[in-house]
C-alpha cells in the first residue's frame, strides 16, 4: 500500500474514548483545526478535486460506520445507516463531527454531515467518486471518498469555518466494512451493527 495511514498510536486512543459515547453532540469551545499548509496525501486518480481549489483543513476521525439489518431480495442484507464519528486535529483537539442528517438544500435528504465544533457551521455532501484500489486503501476497510458539498449553513454568531467548503476527500480509511455475519433470518431484521473505522478528511475551497 503507497501511502499507509498514519497517527495509528492517537487514533487507538481516540477510538477508545470515543466508543465509550455514541450519541455525538457538537461542542461550542474547543481549538480550531490545523492553521497553514494542508497537504493531502497520494490518492487514486479519480478522486482528483475538480477545478482550482486548494485544501484548507484536515482532520483524523474515529467513529463507526452504521448498519442495519433488512430484507434484501430474497434474503437479508446490512444495509448502511450512515457514520458517526468525531474529527480531531493533529493535536488531538476535536475539530468537526461528523454523521447523517437532513440536508435543507435538498428538502431534506439524508446527507453526509460535517458540524465544526466551535462555531457550529455545516456542511452537507455527495459522493461523486470511490476507490478500493489496493495500491491505496487497506484491506478490508471502506473505499475511499471523493465528496461534492450540496448545502452550506452558517452556525453560531456567523460562523462560517466550514461554509466555504465545495469538496472534502476521505483518505486513508481503516475498518467500517458491514459484518459478513449476523443477519440471515427474519428474525435478525432490525438488529443494528456499530463498526469501528477511522478516516482522514480533507476540507477544500476554491482558490482564490
Amino acid at each position: 500500500m503507497k501511502n499507509a495511514p498514519q497517527h495509528q498510536k492517537t487514533r487507538r486512543g481516540l477510538l477508545i474514548a470515543f466508543l465509550t459515547i455514541l450519541t455525538i453532540v457538537p461542542v461550542t469551545s474547543l481549538h480550531p483545526g490545523n492553521a497553514g499548509e494542508v497537504t493531502p496525501p497520494p490518492f487514486p486518480a479519480n478522486l482528483q478535486v475538480p477545478g482550482e481549489s486548494t485544501a484548507f483543513l484536515e482532520g483524523y476521525a474515529t467513529g463507526t460506520q452504521n448498519y442495519v439489518c433488512l430484507p434484501a431480495g430474497s434474503g437479508f442484507a446490512w444495509a448502511f445507516l450512515g457514520p458517526q464519528a468525531v474529527v480531531f486535529d493533529d493535536r488531538g483537539n476535536q475539530i468537526v463531527t461528523h454523521f447523517l442528517s437532513p440536508n435543507p438544500s435538498e428538502s431534506g435528504t439524508p446527507r453526509a454531515t460535517w458540524v465544526h465544533s466551535k462555531d457550529t457551521s455545516t456542511v452537507w455532501a455527495v459522493a461523486i467518486a470511490s476507490s478500493t484500489d489496493p495500491d491505496f486503501v487497506a484491506p478490508g476497510s471502506i473505499p475511499w471518498l471523493l465528496l461534492d458539498v450540496f448545502g452550506a449553513q452558517e452556525g453560531t454568531n456567523d460562523g462560517d469555518r466550514l461554509v466555504a467548503t465545495s469538496y472534502i476527500q476521505r483518505l486513508n480509511t481503516t475498518g467500517g466494512i458491514a459484518p459478513g455475519t449476523g443477519c440471515s433470518s427474519a428474525g435478525d431484521v432490525g438488529k443494528r451493527a456499530f463498526v469501528p473505522y477511522t478516516a482522514d478528511y480533507f476540507f477544500y475551497r476554491t482558490r482564490e
